[in-house]
């Protein structure tokens, strides 16, 4: 019961209407199996009268699918219109997903035309590369509300269940006006080739297989998405009708995205300092820079300081790579290693100019 209250002031908060309303239902039910009738009456009198005079998102998803063994949810829903995050992405993959985008939004021409389409999109590369970004950023696009698969409800201990689970979410979201997302695909769709697994995930295979095409022969709209690719198994990849690969960022992806980051602060970064920020960032993904650029703006602000600089984000950098476990040489070097001068490690360290030659060895 204190989880659906808590859900319900999150979802609250965040203005996502259509999942306040989901966690109130379930809130009613959990009072009236209490014994709670009065109280059960009052929150489903207050849902109806939502939903005579609300959206029809609230409506068409109030009943949410739930796993028969602990009664969890197996999906969220979030509406188009909280759908906000900023998008960085290359050139190719901007196109890609334009093209997507535009192949729905034509779609009656090609029924015209009697070209069968599906819209199946599948989304895979390494972590923290704004994949799941990405299908919310879709959803923004076409104004759909986005169901997002809950795999840890989704996949059971009891047998049969977990197909159970997905033949109900494919069920719930057929011929409704939304985008159904698997995020974390690799979980439900391994190879059944592996040695290593058994039958019973084989059987969840071949049901997600079957589901697929009876989802996407009816018209909807699925994406999903892997950080794992190799483990899918080699049908899964032929239900895609298009399949992006989603990188870590390029150099201009990294000063873009560095520079919306900093926009928003006050900073005395050049343009060559943002060059020297994103070539040292090398190899990191869109959230690890985020983390890196957003705890250096952090400590500027607990400090007190007015603007944040060059010196703040390559001792973030430090930072994250090393957690607390370094010696200030070690801090030095890295910072002199970093473009940054002796005059300004000293002053950010607070030691004389001198001590500073001492920790490189100069003279």
């Amino acid at each position: 019961m204190y989880t659906e209250i808590t859900k319900i002031i999150e979802c609250g908060l965040s203005k996502d209407s259509a999942r306040v309303a989901m966690y109130a239902k379930l809130l009613a039910e959990k009072y009236e199996a209490d014994g709670e009738k009065k109280m059960s009456a009052k929150i489903r009198s207050l849902l109806d009268s939502n939903i005579k005079k609300n959206s029809l998102i609230t409506e068409q998803f109030l009943n949410l699918p739930v796993d028969n063994e602990t009664r969890l949810s197996i999906a969220d829903i979030l509406s188009p219109e909280i759908n906000t995050t900023e998008l960085i992405l290359s050139n190719s993959v901007q196109e890609a997903v334009k093209e997507f985008v535009e192949v729905i939004e034509h779609k009656e021409k090609f029924m015209a035309l009697g070209i069968e389409i599906h819209n199946s999109l599948l989304l895979y590369g390494p972590p923290g590369c704004g994949k799941t970004s990405l299908a919310k950023y879709i959803a923004k696009s076409i104004q759909l509300p986005i169901i997002i698969a809950r795999l840890d409800s989704m996949i059971s201990s009891l047998l049969g269940n977990t197909s159970k689970n997905i033949r109900k979410l494919f069920e719930f979201a057929d011929n409704k006006p939304c985008i159904l997302f698997l995020d974390e695909f690799d979980a439900i769709a391994k190879n059944r080739k592996d040695q290593n697994e058994q039958g019973e995930l084989k059987r969840v295979i071949n049901s997600l297989l079957q589901n697929i095409d009876d989802f996407l022969a009816n018209g909807n709209i699925l994406i999903a998405a892997t950080n794992h690719q190799e483990l899918l198994d080699d049908a899964i990849w032929r239900r895609f009708e298009k399949v992006i690969f989603i990188d870590r960022p390029g150099l201009a992806e990294k000063k873009g995205l560095i520079n919306s980051l900093i926009s928003k602060f006050a900073n005395s970064l050049t343009k060559s300092d943002v060059e020297k920020m994103a070539l040292m960032l090398d190899n990191l993904s869109y959230s690890e820079i985020k983390k890196v650029i957003n705890g250096s703006i952090t400590k500027s602000v607990i400090n007190n300081r007015n603007e944040f600089n060059l010196v703040d984000v390559v001792y973030g950098y430090f930072q994250y790579q090393h957690s607390n476990e370094y010696t200030e040489e070690e801090l030095v070097r890295f910072l002199s290693e970093n473009n940054i001068s002796q005059k300004e490690i000293a002053k950010f360290i607070g030691t004389s100019i001198r001590q500073i030659r001492n920790s490189l060895n100069l003279k």
